[in-house]
């Protein structure tokens, strides 16, 4: 019998597991250990509506209120160190240890930064704290750098574009996100940048910056100098996988769960974006940086802790805004055979589907969340079906789930 649970890293996942607890009706000791002084908050708006105004209401997921009635206890600025599963313990890194009957490891990630690329205006954004640094130098006339045109990068030249500011993106791909969505969807997405005034640069990267006073100089792989007011990193993260490691759990391309977020070690979950959990849709281990999946592994974390099975099994599914237009993705497809329109690319209103063998396996969209709903149970029910009905607009998406082939 559990008496005594502690979630390990105070962000999305850890609030989703404890509300999960107490919904279910787990009164036993709930202990939230976070590295940052801030409680729980979502990470979404930081590179979008938070960058933007700065303002934080429905920013913080738990209020102090909740977690005074809940009886959860938030202990924000410590670290910790390991597991001692064997003793029922967590370990603080400041010294002493935390009972726990069960945990969750839900640290996350911390935001890469490029060697030798550092100064005071440079930037990463990952925290609240980054993004109230950055925000800073958003402003009409500024000219801001982003290196990386993946979701964060795009996400800050449009909020940074939506500010006034100039910017320049610079990518290391031929097109952006082009590892995820292809070539043909990756170019949709840089004549979206180029549509909206960024400077995009494909196929260059940094070399150098300069820093004085009054600016930053930054030197590309091309040989091209750009004066700049502040330069934003934005290529990717690293797990913060250390307190896995340090406890003898399994880890390999991030912390190896199954679908209810078990680890290898009883006792100890995990959840976000430090967790690769199995996908039985997949048939493989799959790791997401995103809300939906946070949300939905911690989830089913929590109610495996109470002997419920309740694995997060529906088809990875994320968003991202940008210039005033909803993108959005489901699914996962490291190859595919065909790629089927349904809609106007031209006009930025379509769904593009990822087929494996006339099966759906993936769903790209502008603007079209419906579609992109039904591209979820497509690729849940995992039947084959007819390019040509995906392609026509008068085709109930759901239909194709029941009936198969058209």
């Amino acid at each position: 019998m559990l008496s005594d649970i502690v979630l390990i890293g105070a962000g999305q996942s850890a609030a989703v597991a404890a509300r999960t607890l107490r919904r279910h009706g787990f009164d036993g000791r709930i202990e939230i250990i976070g590295a940052e002084p801030d409680p729980p908050y979502q990470r979404p708006p930081l590179s979008k509506e938070y960058l933007e105004s700065g303002d934080p209401e429905g920013l913080f997921l738990l209020t102090e209120p909740w977690c005074a009635e809940k009886d959860v206890r938030l202990r924000l600025g410590e670290r910790v160190s390991g597991i001692d599963p064997a003793a029922g313990r967590v370990l603080l890194a400041s010294g002493g240890s935390v009972r726990a009957d069960a945990a969750l490891i839900a640290t996350g990630a911390r935001a890469r930064t490029l060697p030798g690329i550092t100064g005071e205006r440079v930037h990463t954004l990952r925290t609240k704290h980054d993004a109230d640094r950055l925000r800073e130098y958003l402003r009409p006339g500024a000219r801001i750098v982003v290196i990386g045109a993946g979701f964060i990068g795009s996400e800050v030249a449009s909020t940074a574009r939506a500010k006034g500011a100039e910017v320049v993106l610079l990518d290391a791909l031929e097109t952006p996100l082009r590892h995820v969505l292809g070539a043909e969807m990756g170019e949709v997405c840089a004549s979206l940048h180029r549509a909206n005034g960024v400077e995009l640069r494909p196929r260059e990267t940094v070399e150098s910056v300069t820093e004085s006073s009054t600016g930053i100089g930054v030197l590309t792989s091309g040989h091209r100098w750009i004066d700049a007011d502040a330069v934003v990193v934005g290529t990717g993260v690293e797990l913060n996988v250390d307190v896995a490691t340090a406890s003898g759990i399994e880890v390999n391309g991030g912390i190896v769960v199954d679908e209810c977020g078990r680890t290898s070690v009883p006792s100890v979950f995990a959840a976000g974006d430090a967790a690769s959990r199995y996908h039985p849709l997949f048939g493989e281990h799959i790791r997401g940086e995103h809300f939906d999946s946070a949300s939905r592994l911690a989830t089913a974390a929590a109610n495996a802790m109470l002997g419920r099975h309740a694995a997060a099994v529906d088809p990875p599914w994320f968003w991202s805004d940008q210039y005033g237009v909803n993108l959005q993705y489901t699914g996962h497809a490291r190859e595919w055979d065909e790629l089927v329109i349904r809609g106007s690319v031209a006009e930025l209103d379509f769904c593009a589907f990822y087929l494996v063998g006339g099966v759906v396996r993936a769903a790209f969209a502008a603007d079209r969340g419906g579609d992109v709903m039904g591209a979820k149970e497509l690729i849940a029910c995992g039947r084959a079906v007819n390019p040509a009905a995906l392609r026509d607009e008068d085709t109930d998406l759901l239909e194709l789930t029941m009936d198969g082939a058209r």
